[in-house]
Parts: C-alpha cells; sequence; structure tokens
C-alpha cells in the first residue's frame, strides 16, 4: 500500500541543483534489473548459442575432433559498477558447454567459464537529446576450462582448442552481445521526452537539462520539464529561488524520482480553466438548502432585500494561477479567486446579489498509478474574505466564513477531485511502473522512491 512518508526529519539534504523541476537518480538495483531485463527480452544468449554453432571462419578444425557445437550458454552473473563521470563497468560470467566426438570414442565435453567486461559510456544522443550507453575496451576472459578428456590428453588438446578455436571465436561472438544488450537498455528511453497529454488540457515534456552525470552510486538526470497548453504557448515553472533537494538517507543502490513543488504549481496552472464552478440547486451535499433564506442567516441584507426565498447559484472563479506548496509530510494548494452569489428568479433568472474576494487552501494527498501521480484534495482554511462589489449594500463578511468554508468543502473539492482524476504523467524510461514506489513529501519537493521487482 502507497504511503506518504515524512523523511526530513532524519535526512541529510544535499542541493542538487538551483532550478526548479525534476531529477531522477538511478541506483544499482534499478541499473541491474534494467540490464538483466535486456538481456531476457533480447534472447542474447540463444542468439550466442546459435551463432556459436554455425561455420566459424577462419577457424581450423580440431585433429580427432569432429562434431563439435556448443551445447550450453549458462544464464550469465551480471556485475555492475559505476565510473564517476564515465558510466558503468560491466562484468558479465557466463559457462558455456562445447560438446563433439573425440578419437578415442564417445562424447567429448569442454566447460568453459568466461567473463566478458565493458565499459558503458554513458552519453547524451546530440539528434534525439536521450541518454544513451555506448560500450568500449570490451575483453574476453577465460577463468576456468574442465573437459571429460583423459588427462594424458588435456594439454595437448586444450591448449591447441583455446588457441586455434575459442579466442578466434569469443571476443566475435561475446563482444556483439554486450552491444545488443545496450541496444535494447537504449530503447527503453526512447519516449522518455515524447509529449505526454494531460487529458485535453495539454501535455507535459520530460526535456533534459544536460548529459546525464554519473556518481560513485547513482545516475543522475536533470530535466527542465515543458508544460504546454492545448491551445499553445508553455506554463514557465516559477522561479521561487528554492533548491530542489534530494533526501540522502535512503538505502545504498535505490533510486528516485524528484517532482519539484514549482513543477506541480505549472501542472495545477495547466488545470486552472477547469477549476471554474457554477454551484446550482438546493440541495448539496449535507449543507443546509442552497436558497437566500439559508444565506440571510449569515448576512441579514439578504433578507431585506428577497423576502421570498429563492434559489442560489454561486460562481467559483479561481483569478490568480494556483500555488503549490510541499514542506516536510504535507502538501497544499493555494487558491486566489472570487465567489458571486447570485438569486435566481423563476421569472427573470439570475440576479447578483455581491462577489467576494477569496483566499484559500486545500490539503493535497500524493498516490500512484502505474505511470501517473494522482492527487486528491480536501479543504484546510479559508485565509481571507473580503467584499468586492455588492448589489445589497455593505456587510460584514465575518459569519460568512464557516458558511462558504463547508460550501467550498462539499461543492468546490469534489469538482477540483474530478479534473485531478486525469493525473500528471510521469517519465517513461528503462519500463518503469511506479504503481508499487513509495511517496515522501519533503521540502519543497515529492520524493518517489522507486521499487523494483
Amino acid at each position: 500500500m502507497l504511503r506518504i512518508l515524512c523523511l526530513i526529519s532524519c535526512a541529510m539534504l544535499m542541493p542538487s541543483r538551483a532550478d526548479p523541476g525534476a531529477l531522477l537518480k538511478l541506483g544499482m538495483n534499478f541499473m541491474n534489473k534494467a540490464v538483466k531485463d535486456a538481456m531476457a527480452e533480447s534472447q542474447i544468449l540463444e542468439k550466442m548459442a546459435a551463432m556459436a554453432n554455425q561455420p566459424q571462419s577462419g577457424v581450423k578444425p580440431i585433429k580427432g575432433m569432429t562434431g563439435m557445437k556448443v551445447k550450453d550458454v549458462q544464464p550469465p552473473i551480471i556485475t555492475l559498477d559505476f565510473l564517476p563521470e564515465v558510466g558503468i563497468f560491466q562484468c558479465v560470467s557466463t559457462r558455456i558447454t562445447i560438446t563433439g566426438k573425440s578419437f578415442i570414442g564417445g562424447t567429448m565435453e569442454i566447460t568453459v567459464v568466461v567473463n566478458i567486461t565493458a565499459t558503458n559510456r554513458l552519453q547524451q544522443n546530440e539528434e534525439t537529446g536521450l541518454p544513451m550507453f555506448q560500450s568500449e575496451g570490451c575483453q574476453i576472459i577465460l577463468v576456468d576450462v574442465k573437459t571429460n578428456l583423459p588427462s594424458n590428453m588435456l594439454p595437448k588438446v586444450i591448449n591447441k582448442f583455446l588457441d586455434s578455436t575459442l579466442q578466434k571465436i569469443l571476443p566475435g561472438l561475446m563482444c556483439p552481445a554486450i552491444d545488443t544488450v545496450l541496444e535494447f537498455v537504449n530503447q527503453k528511453w526512447s519516449h522518455l521526452t515524447d509529449p505526454i497529454p494531460v487529458g485535453e488540457a495539454g501535455s507535459i515534456k520530460y526535456v533534459l537539462t544536460s548529459t546525464p552525470v554519473t556518481t560513485a552510486s547513482y545516475i543522475e538526470v536533470d530535466f527542465s520539464p515543458i508544460v504546454q497548453r492545448q491551445e499553445g504557448g508553455t506554463i514557465a515553472l516559477p522561479e521561487d529561488g528554492a533548491a530542489l533537494t534530494v533526501p540522502e538517507d535512503y538505502p545504498a543502490g535505490s533510486s528516485q524520482l524528484v517532482l519539484s513543488a514549482a513543477f506541480f504549481t505549472a501542472e495545477f496552472t495547466l488545470l486552472q480553466k477547469s477549476f471554474d464552478v457554477d454551484i446550482k440547486g438546493k440541495t448539496i451535499g449535507k449543507l443546509p438548502p442552497h436558497t437566500t433564506k439559508t444565506l440571510s442567516g449569515f448576512v441579514s441584507k439578504v433578507r431585506k432585500a428577497y423576502r421570498k426565498s429563492l434559489p442560489l447559484m454561486t460562481q467559483i472563479r479561481i483569478s490568480k494561477s494556483p500555488k503549490v506548496t510541499m514542506k516536510p509530510g504535507k502538501s497544499q494548494l493555494d487558491l486566489h479567486g472570487t465567489v458571486e452569489m447570485f438569486a435566481v428568479s423563476p421569472k427573470s433568472g439570475p440576479s447578483s446579489m455581491f462577489v467576494l474576494e477569496t483566499h484559500f487552501n486545500l490539503d493535497i494527498q500524493y498516490s500512484l498509478s502505474e505511470d501517473k501521480v494522482l492527487m486528491a484534495t480536501s479543504m484546510d482554511k479559508l485565509l481571507d474574505l473580503s467584499v468586492a462589489s455588492s448589489s445589497i449594500g455593505s456587510f460584514k463578511v465575518k459569519k460568512l466564513k464557516e458558511f462558504l468554508t463547508n460550501l467550498l468543502q462539499e461543492a468546490f473539492v469534489p469538482v477540483i477531485n474530478g479534473v485531478l482524476e486525469v493525473g500528471f504523467p510521469l517519465p517513461n524510461f528503462l519500463g518503469m511502473k511506479y504503481g508499487q514506489s513509495e511517496l515522501a513529501i519533503v521540502e519543497n519537493a515529492l520524493v518517489v522512491d522507486l521499487q523494483t521487482p
């Protein structure tokens, strides 16, 4: 079950970048899984075995041995290490069993343990702007050789086999396997910077700010997300001077996606037009009837203006860009807007009574789907309320605060939560599914602690 964690009290915070946005920290656990998945999906072991059984140019048969073929290629043991400012050092250890007929009769088997080592340099593709790994310095090391041949045949036969066959076959067989695996890993970055729709309001595009950086503990990918309106034009992330920070107390090898409060502010701004609400009808949740009679209990001049009870219509409009704030364990949506109250006559229709300037906060709770962060809000506080204009004369708003707070919770918040069901899309990289990850709200950021199944 997803849970909101508060890690700030025990975390040592390290500023990662000054600009608001998003960053991805990929630890060794995630990279191990990405490489193993790529090996399985590429079916590279099966392909290596098939290639090994094909005639190899330049390789002479061994006298006294016939019908040689690769019988088995064991699943590899993969070891990865980060190379700071370079990428990843990779060692793949596997066992290959080769069979044939010997001149003394019977089946001959030679089992070879091989290490393949290479440096996987992490770069940014100049054409696509995507991260990419490129292998270099591939080497083949024979770790162990065993055979079922008689001991008096071992030195001559095995040495000849190693010299004339394995040393010629293995580099051409194994090193391309590293490249093939990296191609599959690189393909899993291919949709990282694609625009991802946010309902019908617009889209989000995760653009890299620079070449990913490799440290001794993780790979960091920094983003400047582009929030684009459907009708055109981008929404700039607010620059509030707050550095995006990452808690450093996560277990070694773990991975995190960090999303700034400023990024969420831009995303909420994208949906702002959908936050305008017209509240109609007498029955709203568990509230008293939405009528002038109910309202007159808080504003006496309504009773004088409308002696007969009429239905109310309330228009709520958000007049300024929303702002998301994040403190340890708590996140809020800050909204400024207007509330206009109408008396609705069956004959003449709506008649405006007054317009209020409002400032209020909603609490935000976060959860995850496979590819999105989901949000639900609840009313926190009505911070400020004042009369902007009135057709019924001046009045004090103090008594209206409780009435309006309840109205916002019962009628406005459900609309907001309905809009937020669209969710905010998360970066598409290395086949990541977010559903089992965990969340923590820290200073100015939401941290997604990525779980690798």
